[in-house]
């Protein structure tokens, strides 16, 4: 386990630089900051399966934080197409492989009784923005689905899938006031979005591959009998 940790040291550091980064308003530094957030952190999950072998989880993990990279550089690495319609295209394709992962790969309980504050939190949200939103609305919308989704999904993981759930969720929701109501939010939001998205990101990861190594301890008994 003590090995596990070793390799999310990069993606914890360039995370810290990242938000600090935005915290004092250094430009030069946050955007190639934020585009090397989800490659360490691939790598720190290919680190964390050595000597338990490569599973469709880990799989499907890598495929998620990809197309979260995506997510993260739109208005880079499709600079010809509009950022936010494309973050939300390949956030949302993330989140329903982190669903589908969650779901029916390594849940270990039914949906708690608590995770029902995720459909009040969609229906919320839709209530404060929809004014705002404008042709995205429709869009927006089905994206608090798969986000919403996402965190009603990690609630029957390892806690540290449900915590990294919340966190990402939190993410999100602060972000889009930042997006569609900017006037309202304060400078000091933009490193909270980071600091939350940075934090789900890491969990869920570090979840996945700890759930990994349960399951198949817990499974290891009955193989041998």
């Amino acid at each position: 386990m003590r090995r596990l940790w070793i390799g999310f040291v990069p993606y914890i550091a360039v995370s810290i630089v990242h938000v600090a980064a935005l915290a004092v308003g250094a430009t030069a530094v946050a955007p190639p900051t934020k585009l090397a957030l989800m490659p360490l952190l691939a790598l720190a999950v290919v680190w964390g399966a050595r000597g338990s072998g490569w599973t469709r989880a880990h799989t499907l993990l890598v495929v998620a934080i990809g197309l979260s990279w995506l997510g993260d550089g739109a208005g880079t690495f499709v600079p010809w197409l509009p950022t936010v319609p494309m973050m939300l295209l390949f956030f949302g394709l993330a989140h329903l492989c982190y669903i589908w992962l969650f779901w029916r790969m390594l849940a270990v309980r039914r949906v708690p009784p608590w995770a029902a504050v995720y459909a009040v939190w969609w229906i919320a949200l839709l209530a404060v923005l929809w004014p705002h939103l404008g042709g995205l609305a429709v869009a927006v919308a089905l994206y608090g689905l798969v986000l919403g989704g996402t965190a009603v999904a990690a609630s029957r993981c390892h806690p540290l899938i449900v915590w990294g759930g919340v966190f990402f969720l939190a993410s999100d929701s602060v972000l889009a006031f930042r997006l569609f109501v900017p006037d309202a939010m304060p400078d000091w939001t933009s490193p909270l979005v980071m600091l939350t998205y940075c934090l789900g990101q890491g969990l869920i990861a570090a979840g996945v591959l700890v759930g990994v190594r349960e399951r198949r301890t817990a499974e290891e008994p009955a193989v041998t009998r």
